[in-house]
């Protein structure tokens, strides 16, 4: 037993310096791990804490993601704010350091934006410290623009032949949103520069025309010459029908008559003539002046582009709600008519109010002329006693000219020029009835005359019965040509009292020829120049009553032939 214990004994001694160096290994490697738990505690505690840090970091990154997106939403409305509660320092030089020229047509418009801004945005304390500012410079705008106005009216108060058209559409009219914007923010200045317009525009006109009135008056004076009722006893007679006279009955006839012709004392015109370039010239001054003040002075805010649209489906249609009745669709209808029967009344209430407004002034800027028109109409309806009243066919002539003016006037759309026309055809149409009853009774006198009646001897001459033939046909002619293809009952009512009265004259005077074949002669010749005149009218064969009378005429010719025929035979 010694042995072995002795062997190891031995042996463990032997290898005690190993055992010794392992235990210190181990040693070691216990304190290593002591450190390395130590360590590993403290990178723990460090890890948790930078994972709270972390965590930290996390949420005030949400937070300023959630300032971020906050801005951005707020950026636009924010940006949108700040230019309209901001007022550039180039608008703000050029209202104050400029005069006004086309530049403040643009300027003007942004101050009216910002105004409109600042007034919308009236809870915002920055629009309450820049209102007074902006105010400010509105009335200094106000005064240049009021200064600039009156500059440019001050051509027509110092002469007459500055152009009223060229100042209107080029200048004018150019800077109407300035006015416009006067109107809306200082309505004192603009009721102002309204009223420096009127009296101006008033002072050129009649001026204008009290001289224009008056050559036309002084070419009257002299061109008036007497005419003979077709029952006259006057042998006298026009050779044929006056074409060129009837083209005074249209717009488009010759150029309207110069004032200057005036100073010419030889110079004579018709007095339609006259009627027609008095008429032209007053309708086209009314009826410019008329559309100038309708857009001049124009009293609509300045249009916005609509933003409401439908609602698209999926293949870009709008969609369509079928309305059920009880339905909340229905009612939603019924709604929208009743709102848009309310829409349609305020919009013609407000045309009805534009329109008296408009035509208040253009009656203060045009009743002078007005009123020397109806003066110049007068004597012509009315003339003194030295000067000869108008025979029918020149009547005819200028109501004809007036319904033309007043289709005219209608497209042009100038209601109070409409009114005038339709008073001169109240003045003119009497007048033609007098004087058409005035012929009918010279032909029926005269007609009476021939019979050797009681009261009238029967002393009517031949070339007296032709005159007054020969002026039926041309007056009827004349008629034709004026009245075109319209049917007027009334003027064929009284040529057929004419006729009636024309016929009843030939048939007396052949009766007074006692041969047969003589008498018959005597009337197939009357009745011969009277188809002559007829058919060297404008109109001959193509107007329906112009055959009518043709036939009449030639049924009694043709009888008279026959009874020749037979007399001889």
């Amino acid at each position: 037993m010694a042995a072995p214990q002795t062997d190891e004994i031995s042996f463990y001694r032997t290898k005690a310096a190993e055992f010794v160096e392992l235990h210190d290994q181990v040693e070691t490697s216990l304190s290593l791990l002591e450190n390395l738990e130590s360590f590993l505690s403290t990178f723990q505690t460090d890890l948790t804490s930078v994972a709270g840090q972390i965590s930290e970091l996390q949420r005030r990154s949400k937070d300023i993601d959630e300032r971020l997106r906050g801005r951005r939403r707020i950026e636009r409305p924010l940006a949108s704010l700040i230019a309209d509660l901001t007022i550039p320092p180039q608008l703000a030089t050029t209202l104050l350091d400029t005069n006004v020229g086309e530049p403040w047509i643009d300027a003007v418009a942004q101050l009216e934006a910002r105004l409109g801004s600042i007034q919308t945005r009236g809870r915002v304390k920055a629009s309450k410290d820049l209102g007074d500012v902006a105010q400010a410079l509105g009335i200094v705008a106000a005064t240049k623009l009021r200064a600039f106005f009156l500059a440019l009216l001050q051509p027509i108060r110092s002469s007459i032949t500055t152009n009223m058209q060229v100042l209107q559409t080029s200048v004018l009219l150019k800077y109407q949103t300035l006015f416009g914007y006067l109107d809306r923010h200082h309505p004192n200045v603009a009721s102002e520069l309204l009223r420096a317009y009127t009296g101006a525009a008033r002072t050129y006109y009649e001026t204008g025309f009290r001289r224009y009135i008056r050559s036309l008056a002084t070419i009257k004076g002299r061109s008036g010459e007497p005419f003979e009722l077709i029952g006259s006893t006057s042998e006298r007679v026009e050779a044929s029908l006056k074409v060129e006279s009837l083209e005074y009955g249209s717009l488009d006839g010759p150029a309207v008559t110069m004032a200057f012709l005036a100073d010419d004392k030889n110079y004579k015109e018709p007095v339609e003539g006259l009627f027609r370039a008095m008429l032209i010239v007053v309708m086209d001054n009314a009826t410019g002046e008329y559309s100038f003040i309708r857009q001049f002075f124009n009293r609509d805010e300045p249009s916005q582009k609509e933003t409401s649209t439908p609602t698209p489906n999926r293949t870009g249609e709008s969609v369509r709600e079928e309305s059920v009745p009880g339905s909340p669709v229905d009612s939603r209808r019924r709604g929208s008519d009743a709102e848009s029967v309310r829409a349609m009344k305020q919009s013609a209430a407000k045309r009805k109010a534009d329109d008296a407004y408009f035509d208040g002034i253009w009656k203060q800027v045009m009743e002078p002329v007005t009123q020397y028109a109806d003066g110049f109409i007068k004597s012509i309806v009315s003339p003194s006693l030295l000067d000869p009243k108008p025979s029918v066919v020149p009547i005819l002539t200028m109501i004809r000219l007036n319904e033309a003016a007043y289709q005219e006037v209608c497209r042009r759309s100038c209601g109070p020029m409409e009114t005038f026309l339709v008073g001169v055809r109240m003045s003119l149409w009497p007048l033609f009835q007098s004087e058409m009853s005035a012929h009918v009774e010279s032909l029926k006198t005269l007609a009476d005359s021939a019979t050797g009646s009681m009261f009238a001897r029967g002393n009517v001459r031949d070339p007296v019965v032709r005159a007054a033939a020969q002026r039926y046909a041309i007056m009827f002619s004349s008629i034709l040509a004026l009245i075109g293809d319209d049917e007027e009952p009334m003027l064929f009512i009284n040529l057929g009292r004419l006729r009636q009265e024309l016929t009843r004259l030939i048939t007396v005077q052949a009766a007074k020829v006692k041969d047969p074949v003589q008498n018959a002669i005597y009337l197939s010749t009357s009745y011969e120049a009277i188809l002559q005149t007829l058919s060297s009218g404008p109109r001959p064969n193509t107007h329906p009553k112009a055959q009518t009378e043709t036939a009449f005429w030639r049924e009694r010719e043709e009888e008279a032939r026959r009874r020749i025929a037979s007399s001889q035979g």
